[in-house]
């Protein structure tokens, strides 16, 4: 049996406490009581709980345990990336709507956004990235680049709207991520995103710039993502390296 990922508890305890199992006030099981109920380790059940509480949802103080704090989660998306896998799982539980596809050349703006030379031909396929219900407002739009050697990932994409594209590239063409660097910059929203995104032109937003890697070190694909700056948040952990 495998263990469950730290999103799933997450998920599930989320939905306990929305239907009222876990009332607002009353503390959830204790961490071990977790751990054996999932038959998972305490490191994927502090994770899970960490989502809990990024969302609004418990407050955990020591020796105190967990307390529900909300029925209902903060509006804004707070993600807790720390992995591939963990981007992976992101990508599961955001559906992308895509609105285009097109071939293109790299402008001397996009190059230097891309890392690549001025002209290189790329796949440009571009989405609205919703949480889950169709009639929220996106949590973000995004551009994903990538080989036009590559157009059968991109056509799979829209009949796989929870999958990474970089995943589908992976599993087509066994092209498979080593890397991920990933670079994050306030930003303006323009006039035209603002359209896209049902925000005010001018507003606050956050653009997040992944470049994914293969086990030679070269970019296969680069995915560009603008995120409305109420809607969105990155959290991450820093954890002391051992010796």
């Amino acid at each position: 049996m495998n263990r469950p990922h730290f999103a799933d508890i997450a998920r599930e305890l989320t939905e306990e406490i929305a239907s009222g199992r876990f009332p607002v006030g009353s503390y959830l099981p204790t961490e071990l009581e977790l751990r054996d109920q999932y038959r998972t380790s305490r490191h994927t059940v502090r994770a899970a709980l960490h989502e809990l509480q990024q969302l609004g949802l418990v407050s955990r103080r020591k020796n105190a345990g967990t307390r529900v704090e909300s029925m209902q989660p903060r509006n804004d998306f707070r993600p807790s990336l720390a992995s591939v896998d963990d981007l992976v799982q992101f990508g599961s539980e955001h559906l992308r709507l895509v609105q285009s596809k097109q071939r293109i050349e790299a402008s001397a703006k996009l190059a230097k956004t891309l890392r690549c030379a001025q002209g290189t031909p790329w796949l440009r396929v571009s989405s609205l990235r919703i949480d889950g219900d169709r009639d929220s407002p996106p949590i973000g739009w995004t551009d994903v680049y990538i080989d036009p050697a590559y157009e059968e990932a991109a056509e799979a994409a829209k009949e796989n709207p929870d999958t990474l594209i970089s995943s589908l590239i992976e599993a087509r063409y066994g092209r498979c991520i080593d890397e991920i660097q990933q670079d994050v910059r306030a930003i303006s929203v323009s006039a035209e995103m603002a359209k896209r995104l049902s925000v005010e032109a001018g507003s606050a937003a956050l653009e997040i710039v992944r470049r994914y890697l293969d086990s030679a070190g070269a970019t296969f694909e680069v995915s560009v993502t603008v995120h409305p700056a109420e809607r969105f948040s990155v959290s991450m952990r820093l954890k002391r390296s051992q010796g």
